[in-house]
Parts: structure tokens; C-alpha cells; sequence
């Protein structure tokens, strides 16, 4: 069959594409798609046009990557994650397109600018933090690599929150991002599958009299598929992400509906569709741990439904899912897809345990990416038993082989059953999902050389022994054409005019700029371009917040989800100090600086609340002290989010990396910040550690307690009050916080931060890094002050950072876990 009679749909579209101007596609989709007139231009309706234009595009490049997949027979690679966190998609496709030039000529037509049809999109509420980021550089890598891959995941009606600060305190409120509407959507009504919930397991005898078993009973949702397509730079290579948007099996009940009962009659409907509605809700009460736990259920079935519908098409016995099928879990959250492909294999295929459980094993893989106990899941076997019985009993089954084999190896050892155990006994019976993600899969990975270390030597030291060279390290990366390319466009042309543009492709390029690192007017350029950006972003602050910031201070950056041991209290205990010290001497020299801070605290998070409140409250008596004089700043800017990071991490002058050693699993703001110049005050944490090494000691702050030294002090008794009494300024800060000096009106309210750090023994090491923390921050005060030795550092930094590529990730996931090659393009 030829080309047109098989693809007559597409070349329709080529062809639609190929003669209609951009410009006269804009006015098509405003007028046909918006129902709107395109005069007088307004900015929405021309982003919504432009948008859908550009969408046309991606869909023809979108439909010959699919059939290029088809033909080669190629395994392919799912990502499952709960969040996904892409930010805004024009600026990025119209980049990876390499669409600048056409779209910004045509805009200017209209009166527009690119940049200002940008600010019309709201960022996507599909992630809450650096797990989403990464799942969404991973995306973009996957798809300029040419590797066969689709990103699944849940298309929520609403993001975590939209935060604002009200009288100094975070509020939340409704994240609608979906307000008016997704361009980049398609929604493929034809791609509807039925998730089960609730109801038990039937055991019954088949034909060939074997014991099989059916879940029935089940109270039914159904699942549709959301695609959002994801472009390749500068390679027609077009993946996508596929969300499920939950949907009810009927839209509402007529029986109910005719007595009159009209809430009766939609309440199946709307708590069916409450699954997708909002990222992570809230688990304290126990609906919403059910809800959790029907969340990622629901995507994980909706995705495995649609890789068995895919895999089925060519007839390939089941035996061949793992030479064409590599699922890849993003954290524990879709650990349930272990029990699901099992119970898809034995009870809806009829396999044998044996057979079915080689195969799941060798389909699996599993990244972790974190040590703290609140991350590691685990779910109470009586919600387990409620909402998925069949798969409890699965786990159950597979928990039982595992440590038959277990007690082999370690015959009469019965507190190695009770670590190893998928089920956790004591004090509650609860399903641990790391444990079942790694005893289902073939590899298990870290994210940073440290991480992975102490995964194997302690958090899952025992797993690593039984499982001999299952854990492996691959340590995160960044995709470039966002986090400097598309955010940092002056840095970008001024890199390229220099060394070429193949360092967009291929990272270690940038080590060319070494060359230039001694060149006084190279230097002097990098200067102007980060002025401009500091300029950029004050601009920004002063329309986000109304606070006029001086671009000529020192911009000491700290971004991030607001956690304790992510340790913004250090830092404001730094900004305390140093007012402390202008307050005592105010005609003593004294850096500039504006301190930054942005981050989300999760809703039920008292201390990281407080937190943000504490910031409000200093920034409040810095701000206006007229004996500081604006020397010191301190910006809180509400509603941290991609774009707003796109905006905040090329005007950086420093950035802070000081979480606790040993708890931060990677990071990759650390990566952001170093590959835009930015210099990094960091802790021996995550992947500090490696940037250090890759941009040498003497080219970023490190400071603090290694992991190893915090365990030795706290074995021998780690005494937060030794601290305290013998180091005056600490004492001071610590006071002022306590007794309410930054907020007379209530000094009370700051209590729980002193009690925390003194009275239940400082779990965070604050006060035992503080002294060593501001040593380094003269450190930098010195540096500063020397202009070239700064700009020299600042370009080595960028200079430096081609290992922490995603595509370098990538690559590596593509030959360690997933086996798979790149597709060659003819």
C-alpha cells in the first residue's frame, strides 16, 4: 500500500501547513477555533492563536515520529510519574522547533512581541517540585535523543495551590490553571478505559481445573487520555505525554433524577471525577489518604490498559514485554503498577506465577529519590484491603516467595524478614512501597553519587546485599534549552558567539569557554549580560510586589520548596546577624545584598509556615529600619513556579544549596543556577558534591558538617545548647526571633522555631552549621568585591557544568536500565 492511501489524513495536513502563512493560520484558529474577530488584536487571542498554530505543527512532526516508532518495531520506554512540572510550553516549542525568527516576524505585525504573548500562559499545574522538573527535562531529553518514549502521568483539573502571602502568612488558594483552557491538549475521547475500585477477589477453577481469581463487585471510573505533545530541539522528533483525566461511567443517575433527588442524581459523578481534580490532596483525614491512593492507582491502570492495547497490536507473545516494554517508576508513586501488570498477567492472560513475575521483574525500574521517612510510602493494609483487594493479595503473594527466599540466604535471621518485608508489622500493618518497588524490578537507581551511596550502605544496605548490582547511581541532570537557551537568551547568544551553537546538543561544548575565562572582553560582556538580567528581575519584583530592589547588590538567591531541612532558617539567621551588625556599628562597610526567597510549604506543614512567616516578618523590620538603609533587602516572592524561576535563576548572583547533608537526594536547582553563572554556597549534600568537582573546590562555597560528621555528632550527643551559649550573635538572633522583636504584635507566635531548635534537639543541624555558614559568607564578601576574580569564577561555573546535562541522564538510563538505542532517522 502506498504512502497516500495508508496516511491520506496527514498529507492533507502537510499540506494545510505548508501553504497557509503562520500569519493567516493565527487569524484561522481565532476566528474557526476561538470564535472570535482578530481585530482589534488583542494579546490573549493572538497567544490562543499563536498557540494552536504552532500546535498544527507539532502534530504533523507528532504523527510521523509515531510511525516511524511502528516501523522499526522499537522498544519503547513509559515514564510514570505523578507530577510532571513543564512550566509554560510556547517559548519552549516555538525553541525546539526553531520557530523564533517566523513567529517573532509575524508578531511584530500584529503589534506583539513573543515575550509578551508568553506572559498570556499560565504555567501547567501538573507538578509541585523538583520530582515534576525532572520528569519534565527527562521528557525533553527523551525526545531530542530520538528514544521511543511516553511520559504518563494524571491531567489535574488544578495544581497543588496558587499561593499569595496575606499579612505575612502563605494562604492558598485554588490553582486553576485550567481557567481558560489548554491549547497544547488533545483529548482522545476514543481512548476510554474502565479502572476498577473496591469489590473483592473471587477465586474460581478455569477449564484446565487451576485456582484463578476475578475481582468483582467493583465500582467503576473511566479514564480518558489527555495528550500533550513534546517537541525535540532542532530534530522533527515529536513524543508525548499522555495524561488520564478521570471521567464517570455514567453521567448521571435518572432514577434519582426523576424523584427529584438532583444532588442524589450527580453525586456518583462528581466524586468519580474528584480523582484527577487536584495534585496531592491533602492525607491527614482519611478520605484523602483514599483518595491518594485512588490517584495513583487510577493513572497506573489507565497506563497499563493503554501499553498492553499498543503491545498487543503485532502479536508478540507475552514473554517478548520486556525486549519492548521499558516502565520506568518515578518514585514510589506508581509502585502499584507492579501488583497491576501482575494481576493483568495472571488473571486476565492466564499465566503462570513463575512466568508472569520474570516477566514484570524485567519490565520494571525504579529511581528513588529520597532518604526522608515521610517520603518513603507506605500504605495501611486495611485502606490497601478497601480500595484494591485483588492487588493485596498479590502483594502478599509476592511477599511471601521474596522471603522464602530471603530466609535461605539468612536461615534463622528473622530481623532481616522484618526489614526486608514488603508488609511492615509493627506498630501498624502497612504496605511499604520502596520495598515493593525494589523486590519488582530489575534496577534501582540514586540520583546523586551520595544518594546512591547511602541507599547501599545504609537506608537499604540490606537490599544491596541480597540483590548484588540492582542499585546504581545516575546522577540527575538539567535539559539546556530551557534552563539557558530559552531563560537566559542574552547568556545564550553571547555563549554562542564565541564557541558555536552545538553546545544546545551536546553540554561538555561549553568547556570551550574556557578559552575566554581570561579575556577582559568576554568578561566584561558576561558582566553586562548578568546586569541585565538583575535589572530584568527587578523590574519583575517591583510589579510582583511593589518593592523597588537595587541591581547593583548582591543577589544571594534562595529558591526552593520551603522545608526545614532544606534550611531557609540558616539563612535568615544569616540575614539577622548581619542586620545585627549594622544595627551596632551602622557606619561600619557593609556588601550590599538582596536576599530572595521563593518556595511553596505543603498546606499541612506547621513549621515551614511558620517559616515563610518568620521571612515576611524580617524582611518587614529590615526593609524599613532606616540604619540599614537598604544595604540589607529581603524579597519573599509568592507563587514559586517555573516560570518565575525562568525569570529569577538567570539574575542570580549566588545561590544557596545548605540542606542538611545527607537528606537532599540530588537537586537540581544547584545545576540550574551553576549553569547560568550563578556561584553556589553550598552544604556537602545531593549533587554539590559533584558540581564542586566538576568546577573545582575553588570555584564554589562549601561549608558545614558532612554526612559522616553529623552521624559521629550525633552519636555523641548532639547538643543544640552548646551552640547556643557559646556563640553571642546566635544567642542574639535566636532571642530576637523568640521573644518577638520582628513582630511586637504577637511575639509569641516564632516559639516553635526556638523550641525546635533548642528544646527537641535541632533534627536539622542549624545551629551547628550556623558559625561555619557565615565564615563562608565573608568568604564571599571578599570574592565579590573583586570583579574579575568573581566573573572569572562565574563563567567557570558555566563552563563547567556539561555532566549535569539530562541528556547526558538520559544516555545513561537509555544503556543501564532501559536497553534501548535512539532511533535513527532516515
Amino acid at each position: 500500500m502506498s504512502e497516500k492511501q495508508k496516511y491520506p489524513d496527514r498529507k492533507v495536513l502537510k499540506k494545510t501547513i505548508q501553504t497557509e502563512s503562520l500569519q493567516e493560520n493565527i487569524h484561522r484558529h481565532i476566528m474557526s477555533t476561538l470564535g472570535s474577530d482578530f481585530y482589534p488584536p488583542r494579546k490573549y487571542l493572538y497567544y490562543k492563536g499563536l498557540a494552536y498554530s504552532v500546535r498544527d505543527r507539532l502534530i504533523e512532526r507528532w504523527l510521523k515520529t509515531q510511525r516511524s516508532y511502528y516501523d522499526k518495531v522499537s522498544k519503547r520506554v513509559y515514564y510514570l510519574s505523578m507530577e510532571f512540572l513543564p512550566g509554560r510550553f510556547l517559548m519552549n516549542n516555538i525553541i525546539n522547533m526553531q520557530m523564533q525568527d517566523e513567529c517573532r516576524k509575524t508578531l511584530s505585525e500584529f503589534g506583539f512581541s513573543l515575550e509578551d504573548l508568553e506572559e498570556e500562559e499560565w504555567d501547567a499545574g501538573l507538578g509541585n517540585g523538583g520530582l515534576g522538573r525532572l520528569a519534565s527535562c527527562y521528557m525533553d531529553s527523551m525526545a531530542t535523543l530520538n528514544i521511543a518514549s511516553y511520559g504518563y502521568g494524571i491531567r489535574y483539573d488544578y495544581g497543588i495551590f496558587y499561593q499569595t502571602i496575606a499579612n505575612g502568612h502563605q494562604v492558598e488558594q485554588c490553582d486553576n490553571w485550567l481557567r481558560y483552557g489548554n491549547p497544547w491538549e488533545i483529548r482522545r475521547r476514543a481512548y476510554l478505559y474502565e479502572v476498577k475500585f473496591y469489590g473483592r477477589s473471587e477465586p474460581y477453577t478455569d477449564s484446565g481445573g487451576n485456582t484463578r481469581y476475578r475481582w468483582v463487585d467493583t465500582e467503576n471510573v473511566m479514564a480518558m487520555a489527555c495528550d500533550i505533545l513534546i517537541p525535540g530541539f532542532a530534530n522533527n522528533n515529536v513524543n508525548n505525554m499522555r495524561l488520564w483525566a478521570a471521567m464517570s461511567s455514567r453521567e448521571f443517575n435518572l432514577e434519582y433524577f426523576n424523584k427529584g433527588d438532583y444532588i442524589g442524581a450527580i453525586q456518583a459523578k462528581v466524586m468519580s471525577e474528584n480523582i484527577s481534580k487536584v495534585l496531592y490532596p491533602s492525607d491527614i483525614i482519611r478520605q484523602g489518604k483514599e483518595l491518594r491512593l485512588k490517584q495513583q492507582y487510577f493513572f497506573v491502570s489507565a497506563t497499563f490498559q493503554d501499553i498492553m492495547r499498543r503491545f498487543k497490536k503485532k502479536g508478540h507473545p507475552f514473554k517478548q514485554l520486556p525486549d519492548l516494554v521499558a516502565v520506568h517508576l518515578n518514585d514510589t508513586h506508581p509502585a502499584i503498577g507492579i501488583p497491576e501488570l501482575m494481576r493483568l498477567l495472571l488473571d486476565d492472560e492466564n499465566l503462570e506465577w513463575d512466568e508472569a513475575w520474570d516477566i514484570c521483574r524485567n519490565t520494571f525500574a525504579y529511581t528513588n529519590h529520597t532518604l526522608l521517612p515521610e517520603a518513603l510510602e507506605t500504605w495501611s493494609v486495611d485502606l490497601f484491603a478497601k480500595v484494591l483487594p485483588r492487588h493485596l493479595e498479590i502483594i502478599y503473594e509476592i511477599n511471601h516467595r521474596f522471603l522464602k527466599e530471603v530466609a535461605k540466604h539468612y536461615p534463622g535471621n528473622q530481623k532481616i524478614l522484618e526489614k526486608l518485608s514488603i508488609i511492615q508489622e509493627n506498630p501498624e500493618r502497612r504496605v511499604r512501597m520502596a520495598h515493593l518497588s525494589i523486590v519488582g524490578s530489575h534496577s534501582v537507581n540514586g540520583v546523586s553519587r551520595l544518594h546512591t551511596q547511602i541507599l547501599k550502605n545504609g537506608l537499604f544496605k540490606e537490599f544491596d546485599d541480597f540483590f548484588p548490582g540492582k542499585f546504581k547511581n545516575i546522577t540527575n541532570g538539567i535539559t539546556p534549552r530551557r534552563w539557558l537557551l530559552q531563560a537566559n537568551p542574552k547568556l545564550a547568544d553571547l555563549i554562542t558567539s564565541v564557541i558555536g551553537p552545538d553546545w544546545t546538543r551536546n553540554l561538555n561544548k561549553l568547556k570551550d569557554l574556557t578559552l575566554y575565562v581570561d579575556d577582559p572582553e568576554f568578561g566584561s560582556a558576561w558582566q553586562k549580560v548578568k546586569r541585565q538580567n538583575k535589572k530584568l528581575l527587578s523590574r519583575y519584583i517591583l510589579r510582583k510586589i511593589g518593592l523597588g530592589v537595587d541591581p547593583d547588590t548582591l543577589f544571594d538567591v534562595h529558591v526552593k520548596r520551603i522545608h526545614e531541612y532544606k534550611r531557609q532558617l540558616l539563612n535568615i539567621l544569616h540575614v539577622i546577624t548581619l542586620y545585627n551588625r549594622i544595627k551596632e556599628n551602622p557606619k561600619a562597610e557593609t556588601l550590599p545584598r538582596t536576599f530572595i526567597f521563593a518556595g511553596k510549604a505543603a498546606p499541612s506543614y506547621f513549621q515551614a509556615k511558620l517559616i515563610i512567616k518568620l521571612i515576611m516578618s524580617v524582611a518587614k523590620t529590615v526593609n524599613n529600619d532606616p540604619d540599614i538603609d537598604r544595604r540589607l533587602m529581603v524579597i519573599f516572592l509568592p507563587n514559586y513556579c517555573v516560570s518565575q524561576a525562568e525569570k529569577i535563576v538567570p539574575a542570580a548572583d549566588l545561590s544557596e544549596q545548605i540542606s542538611t547533608a545527607g537528606m537532599e537526594a540530588s537537586g537540581t536547582g544547584n545545576m540550574k543556577f551553576a549553569l547560568n553563572g550563578a556561584q553556589i554556597v553550598g552544604t556537602w549534600d545531593g549533587a554539590n558534591i559533584e558540581i564542586m568537582e566538576a568546577v573545582g573546590a575553588e570555584n564554589i562555597f562549601m561549608f558545614g558538617l558532612k554526612n559522616e560528621e553529623l552521624a559521629m555528632l550525633q552519636a555523641k550527643g548532639y547538643d543544640p545548647y552548646a551552640y547556643y551559649h557559646t556563640d553571642p550573635e546566635l544567642k542574639k538572633a535566636l532571642d530576637m526571633i523568640s521573644l518577638g522583636y520582628f513582630l511586637p504584635s504577637t511575639p509569641e507566635l516564632f516559639a516553635p522555631i526556638r523550641k525546635n531548635l533548642l528544646d527537641k534537639g535541632d533534627p536539622y543541624f542549624v545551629l551547628a552549621d550556623y558559625r561555619s555558614f557565615l565564615l563562608i559568607q565573608e568568604e564571599v564578601n571578599r570574592v565579590y568585591r573583586n570583579t574579575k576574580q568573581w566573573t572569572r569564577r562565574s563563567i567557570l561555573n558555566t563552563a563547567n557544568m556539561g555532566k549535569f546535562s539530562s541528556d547526558r541522564a538520559v544516555l545513561e538510563y537509555a544503556k543501564k536500565v532501559w536497553n534501548v538505542q535512539p532511533i535513527i532517522k532516515e
